[in-house]
């Protein structure tokens, strides 16, 4: 019995049967004429069939309560995940009440399975992206799923891989690329992902594609260099980011490739030079017109990139000094109290929303800190990552295993979405790898 409500001295429960994969609602505590019956949502909650009201039935007379019968909570021949909640009403009163939402355990039996199952709610069946139009972000939360794949064992969902694909390959400028070169950079290294799982080549044939057309916008502009925008000549650390470790990435995965470790290593010197890396060791937004770091904000994705591009570039190279220069950026963001005040990461200006860019930043920061601390032997970020995850689990959930945007708590109702969800099971990924 997962989660409860009331109404008018009437209790209300949702009961899930785990083998069963099934649920039912059950009212208590009134009389004859009570009604209950369950929603059921296949979007996290945030839809349900209007006028449904699965298993409805009303309290017999001579009894004080009464229960539905049993349905399924997910439909997999559509792919659906789903999630039931127990509604409820007196006989003799208009108020209804409803429970939270919940589902039984199926694919949900660790901490990061239970956020990789909720954040597949959020996955749209007909775009093959997350909440409809999630772009950039769709590639973190996929990229999320994937790594959870690899990391967890738990392949349901691997299914998401092959529709996203199919369903936006031919999208905006093709092969998952468009004017936003950062955009182009994310869902090259979600594609490096699923080659990684799936050894479909297509996969690895897309990344190269994404990765040269960043290239194409490789400027001499403050000496080099990919611009953020095909239009725009701004010069930014996101990107270059992304670039250092897609083409690191590329070069680990084709035989005999020398030109992508050539582009992995000029873009990092150019990165380490351009004066985007500040005198604490923190990375701002990009550099200025007169090619000066701009001193915008540190967001924490910029912290963490770099991280995983460093190790990436190690393993292309085998240079150890990659690995000490991530580690004194990695000590900088983890033991800053600006970042992590009262010891949990939060981003630079937090909301209250999981719909802004912002609320994928945190995840890209842990990804990357995850990768850095499986590359180190003594695995130095691994006290750090658990901290991190033990607050979001005890601060920052609710009965369906969404998340919101702060980790230290409190939870925001109703703040979710793929934003905050990917983070979370970005976090719970590397705490689980580490």
């Amino acid at each position: 019995m997962p989660v409860s409500t009331t109404v008018h001295g009437r209790t209300i429960r949702l009961h899930v049967s785990d083998p069963d994969v099934m649920g039912w609602g059950s009212i208590d505590g009134g009389q004859p004429g009570d009604e209950v019956w369950l929603d059921r949502s296949f979007d996290g909650g945030r839809t349900w069939a209007s006028g449904s009201r699965l298993g409805a039935t009303t309290t017999p007379t001579g009894s004080t309560g009464w229960r539905t019968q049993m349905y399924n909570v997910d439909d997999w021949n559509n792919v659906g995940v789903g999630a039931l909640r127990a509604c409820g009403k007196a006989g003799d009163r208009p108020e209804i009440a409803c429970t939270g939402w919940a589902r039984n355990d199926r694919n949900a039996g660790s901490r990061s399975t239970a956020a990789a199952t909720a954040l597949m709610m959020l996955w749209d069946r007909d775009t093959g992206l997350f909440e409809t139009d999630g772009w950039w972000t769709g590639a973190n939360a996929l990229t999320a799923v994937i790594d959870n794949a690899r990391i967890s064992g738990m392949g349901s969902y691997r299914y998401a891989i092959a529709q996203t694909y199919d369903k936006n390959v031919n999208a905006r400028d093709g092969q998952f690329r468009n004017e936003y070169l950062d955009d182009t950079g994310w869902w090259g290294l979600a594609w490096i992902a699923a080659y990684d799982l799936t050894g479909d080549s297509r996969y690895l044939s897309t990344a190269r594609a994404d990765a040269d057309h960043m290239r194409a916008y490789w400027t001499d502009k403050c000496g080099g260099g990919v611009q953020w925008n095909t239009g725009i000549a701004y010069k930014n650390a996101i990107t270059n980011e992304l670039y250092v470790q897609l083409n690191a990435a590329l070069h680990n995965r084709i035989p005999g490739d020398t030109t992508y470790r050539q582009r992995a290593q000029e873009g990092w010197e150019w990165f380490r030079d351009s004066g985007m890396i500040n005198s604490g060791n923190l990375v701002n937004d990009g550099l200025n017109d007169a090619c000066a770091n701009n001193g915008q904000p540190t967001w924490t994705y910029n912290q963490g990139v770099i991280l995983g591009a460093l190790a990436e570039l190690h393993r292309a190279t085998g240079d150890a000094a990659l690995l000490e220069t991530a580690r004194d950026l990695a000590d900088a963001s983890t033991g800053s109290t600006y970042l992590n005040p009262g010891g949990i990461l939060r981003e630079v200006n937090e909301g209250d929303d999981c719909d802004s860019d912002g609320a994928s930043f945190k995840g890209a920061y842990v990804r990357g800190l995850g990768k850095l601390n499986v590359a180190l032997g003594d695995r130095p970020y691994s006290a750090y990552l658990d901290r991190q995850a033990d607050a979001a689990y005890a601060d920052d959930r609710d009965s369906l295993g969404m998340y919101g945007p702060h980790w230290a708590g409190p939870l925001v109702r109703p703040a979710t979405g793929h934003g905050c969800q990917h983070g979370v099971l970005d976090l719970m990924n590397a705490a689980e790898a580490g």
